[in-house]
């Protein structure tokens, strides 16, 4: 009744995909938690050890693609969920810089991760901003109020639904935050 030689191509093609499953979850679980890494480190002001840990991250991200390609890749949940923790590493550290926040040059993103990645900047730009307030470094407060002000005014112009609408109106919830913060600075002096 069952063809077996199809049945054996199902089970190592199935064998096969689970392989390359494992082996994408183990490398964006590194991605992941290093790129938290990159975030911590960057609000301790060690931008050297983000710098390398950003590089180690991308090469990681090369060799992903190089072997599995970009569209197995993104099948993973896994990796959409590394990559968009890196896209947030990278636009903080683009951001500490006085960079533009831009396309990255070496590795591949969607859209998705892009805009998730962006989003969650915002709510790192806030801690930033609360440590900096804390330390009495006011007009950097300011500073990072008007960048969080300038990436919403950007993604307004999106139509997000699904769960980039939810990164978005966490994003909104930061701006608010930062308004909030600036406000009450700007009521003590």
């Amino acid at each position: 009744m069952i063809n077996k030689k199809f049945i054996q191509k199902l089970k190592k093609d199935y064998l096969e995909n689970n392989s390359e499953r494992r082996q994408i979850i183990s490398l964006a679980n590194v991605v992941l938690h290093d790129s938290k890494r990159v975030i911590f480190a960057l609000h301790r002001f060690d931008k050297e050890k983000a710098l390398a840990s950003l590089n180690e991250i991308e090469k990681i991200l090369i060799k992903l693609e190089k072997k599995f390609g970009y569209v197995r890749l993104n099948q993973e949940g896994s990796y959409r969920a590394g990559v968009e923790e890196y896209a947030e590493a990278k636009t903080f550290y683009m951001v500490l810089n006085n960079e533009k926040i831009n396309k990255f040059k070496d590795v591949k993103l969607s859209y998705e991760s892009y805009l998730g990645g962006i989003c969650d900047l915002t709510g790192e730009l806030v801690r930033r901003a609360v440590n900096q307030a804390a330390a009495g470094n006011y007009n950097e407060v300011k500073k990072i109020k008007n960048i969080i002000s300038d990436i919403l005014r950007e993604l307004v112009e999106f139509d997000m639904t699904g769960y980039l609408r939810t990164k978005y109106d966490q994003a909104k919830g930061n701006l608010r935050k930062i308004e909030q913060i600036n406000y009450d600075i700007n009521i003590r002096k």
